[in-house]
């Protein structure tokens, strides 16, 4: 009996010893991911980043100091060891952010995560960002820069990846299950196309063509203008355009595609998403307390964990830069060296259109152009699937403009706001390079002739690209590949029969809007307008609303003697502009109704000092009010959602100059009401009801702890693979979607720097909410969140050389060939 007993027990043993040693369909093997040996146990365990290495690939002595922030200044004596370096130690610290960033670029989540992600693979896939990244990838020249670049800092991710075992991958990996893939200069594009998406990847097309169809060109004319009523433009209004334009496309008889079956146009590619923007300017010497200029920047982005940046200092006998590096990709993207420094703002123009397709047939071999059948290029995609052992294959079709996303309308595709059977024109397709070269050469610029050549070779996502050097000049220029239209060319979906409506050319690199040194003393972007009207290329007739912009340039305009610390102190302006527009208009309708006397809420916007401040109360019910006001005015007329034929509603700017000069406007009255016509007292009063309504039934009563800003608002920074437990929420801070602290629930400012340029050498502030390390065990994950929510700014060790004293220094490691 004992030794049946023990078979029996020795067999569930073995079985249980397979069972736990190998995958679960999707689920990882869950005996390696609970062995206190090489499982997740180990992701909490410190290791020393100190220790020297012996490396195969590089070709002398790398020395590495980490700082107290665990910063990497890096000092190499030639390019490749210097890229190299950079790729292993990002690799170090973010190895799973980078393949997670490209394995979502190329459509294979699902590789890893199982059916979940086919769709959105699909989708990707069906983007072309993996297509273009190969293109791009064979295209770059063996011997040139490029090539030698991303090779070495492709050898460094390798190198790491060659050293570490299972026990050392990020504990991501051991949750989900699977292994790191070799690097590669094509995961390295991946990246970049992966921002290219993220900062460019939207469009309103089809909500204007449903709105153009049921109400005609004069009411979209009159309610979508091409200019807003209220703006302050990049380039300050009456700067000169030095140029003389190359003609421009004559607009042709039709300027929009007939409208589509029902089916297509039920379906709508999103929005260019608002909280997608940035802030940044830089002042001149005249109005500094140095005599120099200071540059700031802060790019709002989706807040994650691990952070989108990752800071690095990288030195040569001919290059030493300090800034903000996208991890993956070789180089400083936004930062300064000795003599100069550049931060990015997007642009946001018009570079993605919708073209109506007539197919021959239901075989969608053939599709109709300028007069004849035009054959359909068809690609093959297969998916791998986590758990599955055949894969999935999916057929795309090309015409010329771009890829048919999606070739039937389904509940099941990805995103039920793109487009079917429309072909997609995306300058986030051209080939022509890499991107990289811009920060090769900014990160080695002296002056401003430098910062004018490095623009040259970037293509997208367009960027403002601002610049200050130690020569006090300041400028900025809105910058990247930019298509030749004709006016309104891609607000209505475009005819793809019709040559006239295909992208004509480019507008000349050396004629995208710049000013340089203005007489105002400074430049700055917030992603409104580029120009005024007066600027001879049409560039989009939406881009994010201007309060940000005309804060910033109040701000700028009345400072004089500025410092590092007036500079941090507009970043974290919380002053709302909009509210100084609109509430006057709102408040005299209020004001009539004498019950308001005793309305709490009402009298907490009467004492409201129109800021989003953490713990302010107003700026809860003003917001929430502003979104519930234009709901009232607009979701009847231009319906939004639950409906066949979404649009857009009319911009805010619109909307509050209608409310202000045209208080008798026929869209104030909801159509949903029979037996009433509405003014707009009824709907500034109703809207206001409902807004207290609606935020009582969710937080009670009104409270000064339940109804502050901070509070309601509840920013939150989400682990990157939404993996719970290793995010931070209710992060308190004020802020707002047009204020220039633009933080929200879910994006915000990613990157907060302030440099100050000097003749002998910058000082300059910076941090991320979050950390440098990825590890959720680390220190390191999330040290910087707290400061960055106070509006706090690190001191940045900027080194000479890497013999410098400093008591920030807290390691050195040593990188040499191995032997």
């Amino acid at each position: 009996m004992k030794l049946i007993k023990f078979v029996v027990y020795l067999l569930i043993a073995v079985g249980l010893t397979y069972t736990f040693n190998r995958p679960l369909g999707a689920l990882p093997a869950l005996g390696k991911l609970f062995s206190p040996f090489e499982g997740f146990w180990q992701n909490g365990i410190t290791r020393n980043s100190a220790d020297d290495l012996q490396l195969d690939g590089v070709k002398d002595e790398v020395t590495v100091i980490f700082d107290d922030n665990h910063v990497p200044h890096v000092f190499a004596k030639n390019d490749e060891d210097l890229y190299f370096a950079q790729g292993y130690l990002v690799a170090q610290d973010r190895l799973w952010q980078m393949e997670f960033y490209t394995l979502a670029a190329a459509g294979r989540l699902s590789e890893v995560v199982g059916e979940r992600a086919l769709e959105l693979d699909r989708y990707s896939r069906r983007l072309g960002m993996a297509e273009t990244a190969k293109k791009i990838s064979a295209s770059i020249p063996t011997n040139s820069i490029q090539s030698q670049i991303l090779n070495a800092y492709s050898a460094g991710v390798n190198a790491y990846l060659k050293k570490i075992s299972y026990k050392d991958l990020p504990v991501e990996y051991k949750i989900i299950g699977y292994q790191p893939e070799e690097w590669s200069p094509y995961k390295t594009i991946l990246m970049l196309m992966n921002m290219r998406n993220v900062l460019n990847g939207g469009s309103d097309d089809f909500r204007m063509s449903n709105a153009l169809a049921k109400y005609g060109a004069d009411v979209v004319k009159d309610l979508f203008p091409d200019y807003p009523i209220v703006e302050s433009p990049i380039i300050p209004v009456g700067t000169k355009w030095d140029f003389t334009p190359v003609p421009v496309p004559p607009v042709p008889s039709e300027i929009a595609a007939k409208p589509a079956d029902k089916d297509a146009l039920a379906y709508n590619v999103a929005s260019p998403a608002p909280e997608i923007g940035s802030n940044n300017w830089a002042v001149s010497g005249s109005k500094s307390a140095t005599g120099l200029p200071i540059l700031a920047n802060d790019p709002h982005l989706q807040l994650t964990l691990p952070s989108i940046w990752y800071q690095m200092q990288l030195c040569t006998p001919t290059m030493n830069v300090y800034g903000a590096c996208l991890p993956g990709t070789p180089g400083v993207t936004i930062g300064f060296n000795k003599d100069v420094a550049w931060g990015v703002t997007n642009v946001g123009s018009d570079v993605m259109d919708f073209y109506q397709i007539k197919f021959k047939d239901k075989n969608k071999k053939e599709y109709w152009y300028n007069g004849a059948w035009k054959p359909v290029t068809m690609q093959i995609e297969e998916f791998k699937i986590k758990g599955k052992t055949e894969p999935l294959k999916d057929t795309v079709y090309y015409t010329h403009h771009g890829p048919i996303l999606y070739n039937n309308a389904s509940k099941n595709n990805f995103s039920q706001n793109v487009p079917v059977g429309h072909a997609m024109k995306w300058v986030g397709h051209d080939v022509g390079t890499t991107d990289l070269m811009v920060f090769y050469y900014l990160n080695r610029a002296k002056n401003y002739n430098d910062y004018r050549k490095a623009l040259t070779y970037y293509i997208a996502p367009a960027q403002n690209f601002v610049f200050a050097d130690n020569e006090n000049d300041i400028a900025i220029t809105p910058n990247g590949k930019l298509p030749l239209k004709w006016k309104e060319q891609g607000k209505f979906i475009l005819d793809g029969s019709n040559p006239a409506h295909d992208w004509q050319g480019w507008i000349p690199v050396e004629q995208n809007p710049t000013v340089k040194n203005p007489p105002r003393g400074f430049v700055s972007s917030a992603n409104q307008f580029s120009t005024d009207p007066t600027y001879p290329y049409y560039l989009g007739w939406k881009f994010a609303p201007s309060e940000r912009g005309i804060r910033i340039n109040e701000r700028l305009e009345a400072m004089q003697k500025a410092t590092i610390d007036s500079l941090r102190s507009v970043q974290n302006d919380n002053f709302n502009v909009e509210a100084r527009r609109l509430l006057p208009d709102l408040m005299k309708i209020m004001d009539t109704d004498p019950s308001n006397k005793n309305n709490e809420a009402y009298q907490i916007l009467v004492k409201w000092n129109m800021k989003n401040d953490p713990n302010e109360i107003g700026a809860t019910i003003f917001e929430r009010w502003i979104k519930e006001l234009r709901y009232w005015i607009w979701e009847d007329d231009f319906a939004t959602k639950d409906t066949e034929a979404l649009m857009a509603y009319p911009t805010k700017d619109r909307t509050w100059d209608m409310i202000r000069n045209q208080p008798d406007a026929k869209w104030f009255d909801n159509l949903n009401t029979k037996d009433k016509v509405e003014t707009v007292q009824d709907i500034v009063k109703g809207s206001f009801k409902a807004t207290v309504d609606s935020l009582k039934a969710k937080l009670g009563p009104i409270d000064t702890e339940k109804w502050a800003w901070t509070k309601v608002k509840s920013t939150d920074i989400n682990h990157l693979g939404r993996l719970p437990g290793f995010g931070r929420q209710d992060i308190p801070n004020g802020g707002g979607a047009g204020i220039v602290n633009a933080t929200t629930e879910t994006h915000g400012p990613s990157w907060r720097m302030v440099v100050q340029l000097d003749k002998a050498w910058p000082k300059a502030y910076g941090l991320y909410p979050g950390g440098q390390s990825g590890n959720p065990g680390s220190v390191y994950y999330d040290n910087m969140v707290d400061k960055w929510a106070k509006g706090e700014l690190n001191e940045l060790l900027f080194m000479k050389n890497q013999n410098e004293k400093s008591s920030r220094i807290v390691s050195t490691t040593k990188i040499t060939p191995k032997k």
